[in-house]
């Protein structure tokens, strides 16, 4: 009788190269997941560092434009409402809300609450101002009537203290 072999499907050395590759993809993912995602979080903070460059560059830039005197003008105007002295100032309110007063011009008529839009800020806040210190006015009360602040009562003329 003769015997015949089966051809083997694996032989040691195929086993023995999977149990070295798999070992050396054990001993290598950690390192190199983390060097990925070292790479990925450096990229993000180069591009958050290149915006903020960026910003910088644009509020430098506007940093240098409040150097010019005109610029400053001009802001002033736009944003406090501030006008030249023999300039007169005009306020639109809402022009798609104000009637059509081609028929009464000569006629104005302004309530309370449109002159108060018309007003500008540093006039709101003296109002505010006022009516704060009519309010204590009413009450009969002033600053050093407050109460005790924490201080010694004033002396009488007529005692003296040691």
């Amino acid at each position: 009788m003769v015997q015949t072999r089966l051809p083997r499907l694996f032989s040691i050395r195929v086993a023995v190269m999977a149990v070295v590759l798999g070992l050396a993809f054990v001993l290598v993912y950690p390192t190199l997941s983390s060097y990925l995602q070292q790479q990925a979080e450096l990229k993000a903070l180069r591009s958050e560092v290149a915006a903020a460059q960026d910003r910088n560059d644009d509020l430098e830039s506007d940093l240098g434009r409040w150097d010019d005197p005109a610029y400053v003008t001009a802001q002033a105007r736009e944003r406090l409402a501030f006008v030249m002295p023999g300039e007169t100032a005009f306020r639109v309110i809402d022009p798609e809300t104000v009637p059509d007063t081609g028929a009464t011009a000569g006629a104005t008529t302004t309530t309370e609450d449109d002159e108060g839009l018309t007003l500008p800020w540093y006039a709101t806040v003296w109002d505010s101002v006022q009516a704060a210190g009519a309010a204590g006015e009413d009450d009969g009360t002033t600053a050093g009537d407050a109460g005790d602040n924490g201080g010694s009562p004033a002396p009488d003329a007529g005692t003296t203290s040691p």
